[in-house]
């Protein structure tokens, strides 16, 4: 005599791995346009939202230091590129490449001959040693075409090209402050990445660059990072994306609670509403920052 409640397990395991094969038949595959771009490369891009794919490029070879601080890549030193796919196999690409002096020319020369343009090329920094400078970049056109003249002007400076092991000690870095206390009082949850605290805080308004929307993802959101320095301190360094009539009040906001500001600039050539971008550091109580950040970016037409 067969058991019923056997029966029905039984029938309720099969069914439950049919739905699980179906399931995992049913995911779908990278689009064929990032497997093509990933593999000019040479590394796996990281999904955002908006139809994006973004590359990091850090500056592991670099021992930069300011004030004493020796940063992190994660800190200033991730020089990135972001694909948004507008049709197949076509992209808008942005970026920011992080070089030293001596790779400036190089690099320039050889985007400009595949038609990827620069936007901007300044510093973040102010008293980093060794100097580095940071070069912004757009193109349009066929994607793998952007990314192996990318790939192309990147093997002619020191920026390592094969990705480290998702292992490794650096991508597995933990922060020892409080980033939960850290996000509540910016009201931005943020992530650890390489023993950084990084938060990014979209703006309320959408940008467009020559007419074409671009995603927070793609260098347009207020970056903020918290690297530890022991003692619940920490230095943080990022960029405020403002308006015009935004730049003086969060300068005041920082300064006046001893946060220097490094840098005021554009990235962009044609983006609409148009932007300008504050970096800053400190070195100081980890919460005590947030808390300033906080009153900093309440001048702001932010996303809380």
């Amino acid at each position: 005599m067969r058991n019923p409640g056997l029966q029905m397990t039984t029938l309720a395991g099969a069914a439950l791995a049919a739905l699980s094969t179906s399931a995992v038949c049913q995911q779908p595959s990278p689009p064929a346009t990032w497997t093509a771009v990933e593999a000019a490369l040479g590394r796996k891009g990281a999904s955002q939202p908006g139809n994006v794919m973004k590359f990091s490029f850090p500056r592991s070879d670099l021992s930069v230091s300011v004030g004493g601080v020796t940063l992190k890549p994660a800190l200033a030193l991730g020089g990135w590129v972001a694909f948004r796919e507008v049709a197949a196999g076509r992209a808008m690409a942005m970026g920011d490449l992080v070089l030293t002096e001596d790779e400036i020319s190089s690099v320039m020369r050889a985007l400009q001959a595949n038609g990827i343009e620069q936007t901007a090329v300044h510093n973040h920094l102010v008293n980093e040693t060794p100097h580095v400078m940071y070069m912004h970049i757009l193109a349009h056109g066929d994607a793998v075409r952007i990314a192996r003249s990318i790939h192309e002007a990147l093997a002619l400076t020191k920026t390592p090209l094969n990705p480290p092991s998702a292992a490794s000690p650096a991508a597995a870095a933990a922060t020892d402050i409080d980033t939960l206390a850290i996000s509540r009082t910016l009201g931005v949850a943020g992530k650890s990445n390489g023993g950084v605290y990084q938060v990014s805080v979209p703006r309320s308004e959408t940008i467009r660059e020559n007419g074409m929307e671009v995603p927070p993802s793609m260098g347009v959101a207020t970056a903020i990072n918290f690297q530890p320095t022991g003692g619940g301190k920490a230095a943080i360094t990022g960029d405020f994306v403002l308006r015009a009539n935004e730049v003086n009040p969060v300068i005041r906001a920082l300064r006046d609670n001893g946060i220097e500001v490094t840098a005021l600039h554009s990235h962009m050539l044609n983006e609409e509403p148009r932007l300008y971008f504050m970096h800053f550091w400190a070195n100081d109580d980890a919460l005590k920052l947030a808390r300033a950040l906080r009153g900093a970016l309440d001048n702001t037409a932010s996303k809380k």
